[in-house]
């Protein structure tokens, strides 16, 4: 069976954000583990399992719903993302804003791709 969701760009950036979400939370104390840490890992893994169920189902509309699951994790880690940075558990410059710009960027340029080949 052929994986095709790792064909696409927008899994890869995805992936991508969770490795940096999980080396950026690794330094978070010991008291968050089952506050923010786990909650921005869970919302970062979410986005692209999300991407790949939906690239394994049969249809276009099921990848387009599973799409829009996955930016609603990428919304949810975003601003889990902002409390951290507000309450000073991420300090000074991080790639996790424009990670999850790009991977926003990337599932809208999907979604409407793939909305147009509905139309047509």
């Amino acid at each position: 069976m052929r994986r095709k969701h790792r064909d696409l760009r927008v899994w890869q950036a995805a992936v991508e954000l969770v490795e940096n979400v999980y080396q950026i939370t690794a330094a978070f104390p010991r008291e968050e583990a089952f506050g923010l840490t786990s909650q921005m890992r869970r919302a970062a893994v979410s986005v692209p399992a999300n991407i790949a169920e939906g690239a394994a189902r049969s249809g276009t509309k099921e990848l387009l719903h599973f799409l829009s699951i996955a930016s609603g994790s990428l919304s949810e880690l975003d601003t889990l993302v902002e409390i951290a940075e507000r309450i000073q558990l991420i300090k000074g410059p991080n790639k996790l804003t424009t990670d999850i710009d790009q991977v926003f960027a990337l599932l809208n340029g999907l979604s409407i791709s793939l909305k147009r080949k509905l139309k047509n």
